[in-house]
């Protein structure tokens, strides 16, 4: 790890600059929750490169140790600036859900094509955290954004890595990988998101029966926050990196591209 939860100060939170703005509890939380999560994902991602002792090692002894910590430096955050929320009551909800959602069927069947695909997902996070970074003033707040965007960017040169090894041996070619980046990057807004919301609301009102309305509004509010703060730039730069294509075509391809992520992502 390249930092450790206990480097960040919560007791200089600047708890005035955060606490008033809902919509940023929302994305914090939600945040929290699906990365305290990330250990059985990981480990159906571990035994699907089984056969790929490197990778399987990595993606166990840091990837989801690294994961687990950006959940519980969020969790602290949100604990500290909001202590009455009951954070373990919603996650223990969250997670009764979520959990079956991480099977197998979602992987890729080629084990490259599933590290593009992995590409994706940690170029969406990369840039989430860095949107975060860029909602807030609160200065405590800017600074875990900053280090969990970094430890996605490692994340995803990693994966970037095992793909192109992987793909020296597989072959696949670009039209293949273009398909799971294009079929990602749509999926890329999932339910994983409505699920956390969903289970803060019902810690909030003390119900389980939250309209589904209600939960795509909230949901499309926060993605409202993330949509003017988003690194385009950065975004399309990741994105592309595993079609090697030649730079007068990323040229030509940029602009639509551009499009494409900023009603893809965030629509």
């Amino acid at each position: 790890m390249t930092w450790s939860v206990d480097e960040i100060d919560y007791g200089a939170i600047d708890v005035s600059r955060v606490r008033p703005n809902r919509t940023l509890f929302y994305l914090l939380t939600s945040a929290s929750y699906m990365e305290s999560g990330s250990d059985t994902y990981a480990g159906n991602l571990a035994r699907h490169y089984a056969d790929t002792p490197e990778a399987a090692g990595w993606l166990r002894q840091h990837w989801e140790r690294e994961e687990l910590q950006h959940g519980l430096a969020l969790r602290r955050y949100v604990e500290h600036v909001w202590p009455e929320f009951d954070w373990e009551a919603g996650y223990a909800q969250f997670f009764g859900e979520y959990e079956k959602t991480c099977n197998d069927d979602n992987l890729e069947s080629s084990r490259a094509l599933e590290m593009a695909a992995r590409c994706v997902v940690e170029t969406g996070t990369a840039s989430y955290y860095r949107a975060l970074e860029a909602a807030s003033d609160e200065p405590v707040l800017r600074d875990l954004s900053r280090r969990i965007s970094s430890d996605e960017v490692r994340h995803y040169k990693h994966f970037f890595r095992y793909f192109n090894d992987l793909n020296g041996r597989e072959r696949q070619g670009r039209f293949k990988v273009l398909g799971v980046l294009a079929r990602r990057l749509l999926e890329i807004k999932n339910d994983d998101a409505e699920i956390a919301l969903r289970n803060i609301l019902r810690v909030e009102r003390g119900r389980d029966d939250i309209p589904a309305a209600e939960v795509a509004a909230l949901n499309s509010q926060c993605s409202t926050v993330v949509r003017r703060n988003l690194p385009i730039e950065m975004t399309i730069k990741m994105l592309l990196r595993p079609l090697h294509l030649h730079a007068r075509v990323e040229r030509f391809v940029h602009r639509p591209l551009v499009a494409m992520v900023s009603l893809a992502i965030l629509r």
